[in-house]
């Protein structure tokens, strides 16, 4: 049994959805209105854990050539972040100075480095949402280079009424010619003022299999991706996935062509098999 979804950063927010589509199609005897609407939920709770941490990893890969003179991150110009002044980098948003990030030690080369971005007691980011908070991240090299690591925690972080909790990691195990990274989290938490929760953990590994050689032409370029995840939230449900064969994303299309998917929701089991 084959479908076919649109590719977002959201990924398995958005598969879990056309799990729920699929069983749609073709009810079981069992399949009840209270099971859909757990997977409903449990794909509302997945897309908001992976927003929050694709936050993060856009925030500390985004660190360019400001840090030092350091290309620390892997998508310079993609975070929030403004120009270095005095060892520090200093943002501004609709010229208000807002947020200032300072790296330790700030001798170049030399690591690992410890950069920490603070928002104070509320920082308006381009997105219009407020952070308030730290985040610290732990370079083991630029992370441009294989083998260099990122692990980002939080101090008193919000975004929003959202407290963001747990550890954020990110590893560049990219090998000769092939760009691979594989981004983790740990004991990941989301917490509103209003007291509803989201505990959720994962790792995802996007291996680009085509077009290594033309980093400035990404039409050519092909992804593989792998990995799994779980979480639960405050209204008792829970869920999980795990990639079975690599999901494949081409560049040049909005659609995953190849892969299988394990799903579960609560104690419902199923594949999502691409093709």
């Amino acid at each position: 049994m084959k479908t076919s979804s649109i590719f977002t950063k959201g990924t398995m927010a958005f598969l879990l959805l056309s799990a729920l589509s699929f069983t749609a199609c073709k009810k079981e005897a069992s399949q009840t209105q209270d099971e859909e609407t757990a997977t409903i939920e449990s794909a509302e709770s997945n897309s908001e854990a992976e927003a929050a941490f694709d936050d993060v990893f856009d925030n500390t890969m985004g660190i360019g050539a400001e840090a030092n003179g350091e290309d620390l991150g892997i998508t310079a110009g993609v975070g929030i972040y403004g120009r270095m002044e005095g060892g520090n980098i200093v943002g501004r948003v609709d010229s208000i100075r807002c947020f200032t990030i300072s790296v330790v030690p700030q001798t170049p080369g030399v690591f690992p480095k410890t950069v920490t971005i603070n928002f104070g007691d509320g920082c308006k980011g381009r997105d219009g949402k407020i952070r308030k908070g730290k985040i610290i991240t732990v370079y083991t090299g630029p992370m441009r280079i294989p083998g260099s690591k990122a692990t980002t925690t939080f101090e008193n972080y919000k975004v929003d009424s959202l407290k963001v909790q747990g550890t954020h990691e990110v590893t560049n195990n990219s090998i000769s010619n092939n760009r691979i990274f594989t981004t983790k989290v740990i004991a990941g938490k989301l917490t509103w003022d209003s007291g509803r929760w989201i505990a959720w953990g994962g790792v995802r590994t996007v291996a680009q299999l085509e077009g290594n050689g033309t980093p400035l032409w990404p039409l050519d370029d092909v992804f593989a991706i792998t990995g799994g995840g779980r979480g639960e939230n405050s209204r008792g449900k829970s869920w999980g996935h795990e990639v079975i064969e690599p999901l494949i994303k081409k560049f040049t299309c909005r659609w995953i062509s190849k892969g299988v998917l394990r799903i579960r929701v609560n104690n419902t089991n199923g594949l999502l098999v691409f093709g």
